[in-house]
């Protein structure tokens, strides 16, 4: 296909061409195209040079159409149908959609996520693809270039413009510890609480999620400080030495109410009154904001993020933006 030669061609030559071929009269066709018949005619003069033909000739019956304006008018409407088609808007049907849904959930996320969005997506879209990863290098590179279709994290300090970010909801960090800790039911301080060992998860984006905090918190400045017993990146290797020891294990929000892995473990109370939330972002990029089939793979995310939300009594996102006064 020699696309300079296409650029050459105006549309509405076509459009014109296929009225003077359905009426075979100059005036009739410009009243057609609410145009003037001096306007008419020099399109008629325009398409014989690009067809280098005469397409009509005069007659005492009207105007009589050449062997070329007769093949043409057989595959001109379905030239002018292909390209209203790809002007008009893409409709969607999840019913039958069979396309790949590329998600990246971070972490433990995806552990409450992934298979109740698939259980959604069996009725609503029971032919759809879901393809997902805990991990990624660049993950915004990746949807600015159509290798990921959403993103589900921590809320990082910044993002470019192109993107676009969908709050999901706010949790604390939360303090785990076995069962019958020598902790549990106790108040806590910071110094009783950093008498016990601690099990740390490596989370290598950790230095760039957003927290809110008040300004006074010393939660992160305390945890930092600590040089933990265990250092992993593997989550049940964590829990496993938690129900086994004394640790106390600070991590992210882990909505592990569910979870086998949450049998025997318990949540104390932060110390001293500390109150610190990591705001959930869907993140998306500029490219799909105008796609019915992303539309439709979004809210179908915020759904299931809802009804987690009802079935534990969690507070909306209104509320939880407004006991801690974000601006958002």
């Amino acid at each position: 296909m020699d696309i300079r030669e296409l650029g050459k061609l105006d549309l509405n030559l076509l459009v014109a061409l296929e009225a003077l071929l359905e009426e075979r009269h100059v005036s009739r066709a410009a009243e057609r195209l609410f145009i003037s018949q001096s306007a008419m005619s020099k399109t008629l003069g325009r398409l014989r040079e690009v067809f280098d033909d005469p397409l009509f000739i005069r007659q005492a019956s009207g105007m009589v159409p050449t062997p070329r304006a007769v093949a043409l008018s057989g595959q001109l409407p379905q030239v002018l149908q292909a390209v209203q088609a790809l002007v008009e808007p893409t409709e969607f049907d999840p019913l039958t959609y069979a396309g790949k849904v590329n998600l990246l959930v971070e972490g433990h996320m995806g552990v409450w996520l992934i298979p109740r969005l698939l259980q959604r997506l069996e009725t609503s879209a029971p032919q759809a693809l879901l393809r997902t990863s805990a991990s990624a290098e660049s993950p915004m590179g990746l949807l600015a270039s159509g290798d990921l279709d959403f993103v589900i994290q921590g809320e990082r300090q910044s993002y470019p413009p192109e993107y676009r970010l969908t709050t999901l909801g706010y949790a604390p960090p939360r303090l785990l510890v076995r069962a019958g800790h020598p902790l549990e039911g106790k108040k806590l301080t910071w110094d009783r609480l950093l008498e016990y060992p601690q099990v740390q998860l490596l989370i290598p984006e950790l230095h760039e999620i957003q927290f809110h905090v008040p300004q006074d918190s010393s939660f992160i400045q305390r945890l930092t400080q600590v040089v933990p017993r265990l250092r992993t990146d593997h989550l049940p290797t964590a829990i496993r030495v938690v129900l086994n020891s004394d640790c106390v294990f600070p991590t992210p929000p882990l909505f592990m109410d569910e979870d086998d892995l949450s049998r025997g473990i318990t949540t104390l109370p932060m110390p001293e009154g500390e109150e610190l939330s990591i705001s959930y972002v869907l993140v998306s990029h500029e490219r799909i904001a105008h796609s019915l089939t992303h539309d439709f793979l979004r809210q179908e995310i915020l759904q299931v993020v809802e009804a987690f939300r009802l079935k534990y009594d969690l507070p909306g996102l209104a509320e939880m933006r407004a006991q801690r006064n974000l601006a958002y």
